[in-house]
């Protein structure tokens, strides 16, 4: 694997403010159907009387599609490039939603959550795939990824807002209908983006496993980093609603600390376009570690809304400052030919996090209490900083020797 960034080649377009604002605008108006039908699904299932589980199954499903698509769609964009798995992903989760219109069931909201999840995360991977080949230098790589980065947290505001703000005037089939036209807005948005020149793949590559990556010991360190981090937006996802529960705060006193959570995130993203020329992956990637890892100590101790939110807001900048250096990093350590590949297979194992972790965390909750799985999970971050600083290429191990 190379371990920095190739340089572009002059065939490659590149790619202009104008183009990427585009590609944004596209990823915030399909990630914001999913939203909304994240949130109004449920809403729906629950007023149709069906249980508190069948909602939990129901906002799992959004999910699961992802990790056994993930690495196919990887494969499919390395192969096709950008506007054919869009074009399908666009098809995909309209048809998704427009089945929640005609059939507003149970059944059908499962298959309208499988559809657009997976719609999404395949789009996403095209759309990385894409901005990291089309980055001139390893610069521009981490400040296009910061400016991408920015469209999904204003999607998970746009999305349920209008979701909400339709439901309230219309009804739930209005909604649907609202949400379904979004995707077909992102294909308007970036029908004009070209195409990057295929990249010439090497005999018996169609045979390799996207587990191969991981016989790199770089790859390692960064799907070990990139899990633990997850993690962390999962645990606190899950445990402020239970400590603020536990304090006696309000719903939507524990809505605001989440909410400042989420609005500070993306406050850090707008900041980084700025200021990557002077910062490193790995010292940004370890230093949000070790924050958080104190935060995490500090966090069930706090035993007041204001606290509390003080906290989440920090952990909001520390844990937003990272997705960024993630996905540059990721694009200098894996061959070209295979971005589409890698980026499916980080996904991939996300998401299978994003399933398996909150049941992890409720039956660990529920037996230790959720203090202790707070400062399980911050430990473990804490010592997952020595593997994060280990993420240098090896010229910049060299220069500090």
């Amino acid at each position: 694997m190379s371990e920095t960034k190739a340089p572009v080649s002059a065939t490659v377009p590149v790619l202009t403010p104008v183009a990427l604002a585009r590609l944004i605008a596209g990823h915030i108006s399909l990630h914001a159907c999913m939203a909304g039908m994240r949130m109004a699904a449920p809403l729906m299932a629950l007023r149709e009387g069906h249980s508190a589980l069948a909602v939990g199954v129901l906002l799992a499903l959004f999910a699961l599609t992802q990790v056994f698509l993930a690495l196919p769609a990887g494969r499919y964009a390395d192969r096709h490039g950008f506007k054919r798995p869009i074009g399908f992903c666009v098809l995909a989760a309209s048809a998704g939603v427009g089945l929640a219109v005609v059939f507003p069931l149970f059944p059908v909201l499962c298959l309208s959550a499988l559809m657009t999840g997976g719609a999404t995360g395949v789009a996403s991977i095209s759309l990385q795939r894409h901005v990291g080949r089309s980055a001139q230098d390893n610069t521009q790589l981490k400040s296009m990824f910061s400016w991408l980065s920015i469209g999904p947290a204003l999607a998970n505001f746009i999305g349920p807002l209008a979701a909400g703000l339709l439901i309230d005037t219309g009804g739930f089939r209005v909604s649907f209908i609202g949400l379904a036209c979004l995707p077909l807005m992102t294909w308007l948005w970036v029908r004009r983006t070209l195409e990057l020149p295929p990249i010439p793949t090497k005999p018996g590559a169609s045979s390799r496993q996207a587990f191969d990556l991981l016989r790199e010991p770089m790859m390692r360190r960064l799907m070990l980093v990139n899990w633990l981090l997850s993690s962390c937006w999962d645990v606190h996802t899950f445990v402020v609603p239970v400590l603020g529960h536990e304090r006696g705060l309000s719903a939507s006193a524990i809505g605001a600390i989440l909410g400042g959570f989420a609005l500070a995130a993306t406050g850090v993203r707008v900041v980084l376009p700025f200021v990557v020329a002077h910062l490193r992956e790995w010292v940004v990637v370890t230093t949000a570690m070790l924050a958080t890892a104190l935060l995490f100590a500090i966090y069930p101790l706090m035993t007041t809304g204001w606290a509390m939110a003080t906290c989440s807001a920090l952990l909001g900048v520390s844990l937003g400052s990272v997705q960024p250096m993630i996905m540059s990093t990721l694009h200098q350590i894996t061959p070209e030919a295979r971005h589409g590949e890698a980026l499916g297979f980080r996904l991939m194992a996300i998401n299978a996090s994003s399933v398996l972790m909150p049941m992890l965390f409720g039956t660990a909750g529920a037996v230790v209490g959720v203090s202790i799985v707070f400062w399980t999970v911050g430990a473990g971050v804490a010592l997952g900083a020595r593997v994060a600083w280990h993420l240098r290429p090896p010229a910049a191990k060299t220069q500090s020797l």
